[in-house]
């Protein structure tokens, strides 16, 4: 589970003798909170804006605005140039953002005509507005969205488009070798036992683990093997960004001598097996106290290669759509959905536990469904006229068509549901797992993936089927998110993520780790403030999707299909009479 791993200074004992397992990139919380999935660069462009100049037109600009995470105030955070006298501009200088998957980014692109060279926008004519999300960008067909300009009463504002593409840099991943020489020995009975710690350097000068290579016993002059880290991950696609590496001699009761280090940075590494990439390794303490002291030894790069990974926006931009499930938990234990304490409660203030999760989660899935049509199902009721308790029921009423418009459309099924069936019982998660697996199984090409949320209350039923079915849908185009709602033990779900013991059913393990689970109860902001636990649950719910993702076609071989071709704005030519 990306970000739930231990804390970098934790060090896992391995099979071998005690030798400690090396953390790789995903074992480091730190990471899934600093480093963005990737970088991609906006691009406007606006089609018959007001005109509000008498003798010319508009000199327009776009001042684009976000929002924190779980606040409701617009920021400012950027502003193209100014085209003068016209109502198509396109905008040269463009926005490049930070994009999470997990992560729902509101933007806002306001439009003023400006008069004057004063930055005070209230001193320009307002040409109006266009409030969007980065996912619904990125979500488009071929990440163009044209969106009409609102914001003046009455008035025809014209359309924008905005495009995203994603930064080459981010994509890329190194393939990296280095060896050492007469490193200092720090070991009573033996040589060193070396390895390297790599850390990349953060804006405000802090440091942050990013790598570990093996440790190579008993020896000065080690060699280690080569290892492959993503450029985001070691210099967060900085080329000069400064990074540092420390050298340290392994001790099996984890307080590892310190060696020395030595800095570098992305640009320099790329230069290859060179002279210039030969570092000292320098001990402060060792340098400040012995005059004749020259270093603690050497490190040298023996091999640089760049990979240039394909990303999940490859896939998204080049169709496929993401398809998005619900199913929803009606067993009795929920309680009386009337009483407060129920877990089903319908209060008309405020949304219970299962209402903030599906909207949480559903927010930002649909922006990557073209159709908004999402299929909501619910198990563990029994079913009016004849009371038949079913495990996998539509929310709408209609089995030949399950499938709510949005996410308001999933919301209001459910609360439908709740007022004509009956909660009961047992709580069996196979016959909704396999339903979606069902859909899955039939598009296999790529052109599709599945994401099924199901939000319970508890202890499952069906352990030995549901394992089954997971198992089965490993090897198929799904993930399956559950959230965990209510004061039960979760022990089970636990097993069911398969992110510390891979699942297995009859021998047979899971072909990837498909679960991602979250107990609601871990979100609840005490404070009140909703809108952050709700984003915060989305982040970690959410976070694993692309990389399971890219985990299937890759197994699959299967690549992004090209992207359709780019946009370019239609010429405006002047008719002239004869």
């Amino acid at each position: 589970m990306f970000g739930l791993g231990k804390p970098a200074g934790q060090q896992e004992l391995g099979r071998s003798g005690g030798l400690p397992k090396m953390a790789s990139v995903g074992d480091f919380n730190v990471l899934s909170s600093s480093i963005p999935a990737t970088k991609v660069e906006l691009s406007v462009s606006c089609r018959n804006l007001l005109d509000r100049d008498t003798f010319s037109k508009s000199d327009p600009i776009c001042v684009l605005y976000t929002q924190a995470m779980g606040n409701k105030e617009w920021r400012e955070f950027g502003r193209t140039e100014v085209i003068d006298n016209t109502l198509n501009p396109d905008f040269v200088r463009k926005f490049i953002m930070d994009y999470f998957f997990e992560e729902r980014e509101n933007l806002r692109f306001d439009f003023y005509d400006v008069d004057s060279k004063s930055p005070n926008l209230s001193k320009h004519d307002f040409l109006g507005q266009m409030f969007c999300t980065l996912g619904e960008i990125v979500g488009s067909q071929g990440s163009r969205l044209e969106k009409s300009i609102v914001g003046i009463p009455g008035k025809k504002c014209g359309t924008v488009i905005v495009t995203a593409e994603e930064l080459g840099c981010c994509r890329d991943s190194v393939l990296m070798q280095f060896c050492a020489n007469k490193l200092d020995k720090k070991d009573f009975f033996g040589k060193s036992d070396p390895f390297l710690v790599f850390h990349r350097s953060n804006e405000d000068g802090s440091f942050t683990i990013c790598h570990k290579t093996e440790v190579v016993k008993n020896t000065l002059n080690p060699v280690w093997q080569a290892f492959k880290i993503s450029v985001r991950a070691l210099c967060n696609g900085d080329y000069d960004r400064t990074i540092k590496v420390e050298v340290y001699d392994w001790d099996r009761d984890g307080s590892h001598d310190f060696i020395g280090e030595f800095t570098t940075s992305y640009r320099e590494l790329s230069r290859g097996q060179s002279q210039f990439n030969v570092y000292e390794v320098i001990n402060p303490k060792k340098k400040g106290k012995k005059k004749k002291y020259v270093n603690s030894g050497t490190v040298t790069l023996l091999s640089f290669l760049i990979e240039t990974e394909v990303s999940f926006l490859d896939y998204i931009k080049g169709g496929t759509q993401i398809n998005f499930t619900v199913a929803i938990d009606f067993t009795a234990s929920n309680g009386n959905p009337l009483q407060p304490t129920s877990l089903h409660y319908m209060n008309p203030y405020q949304l219970n536990a299962y209402g903030m999760a599906l909207r949480a989660v559903g927010e930002i899935i649909q922006d990557y469904d073209s159709d908004k049509m999402f299929p909501a199902l619910g198990f563990g009721a029994r079913l009016p006229p004849d009371g038949r308790v079913s495990h996998e029921f539509a929310l709408n009423g209609n089995p030949q068509n399950p499938y709510c418009h949005g996410i308001d459309g999933v919301m209001e099924a459910y609360y439908r549901s709740l007022k004509s069936v009956q909660l009961y019982g047992p709580t069996n998660f196979a016959p909704v797992i396999n339903h979606v697996a069902r859909y899955a199984a039939s598009v296999k090409d790529g052109s599709q993936y599945f994401v099924l949320l199901i939000i319970t209350d508890g202890v499952i039923s069906d352990m030995a089927q549901t394992k089954e079915s997971i198992v089965n849908a490993s090897k198929l185009p799904m993930s399956i998110i559950i959230v965990g709602v209510g004061p039960a033990e979760f022990d089970a779900m636990e097993e069911l993520d398969g992110d510390v013991v891979r699942i297995s059913s009859r021998g047979r393990f899971a072909e990837r780790d498909i679960v991602q689970f979250v107990p609601f109860r871990d979100y609840i902001d005490r404070s009140g403030n909703h809108v952050l636990s709700m984003a915060r649950l989305a982040k970690d719910v959410l976070a694993e999707i692309p990389e399971q993702f890219l985990s299937y076609m890759r197994v699959r071989g299967i690549k992004p299909s090209p992207a359709p071709p780019p946009y370019t704005p239609p010429i405006h030519v002047l008719q002239t009479q004869i």
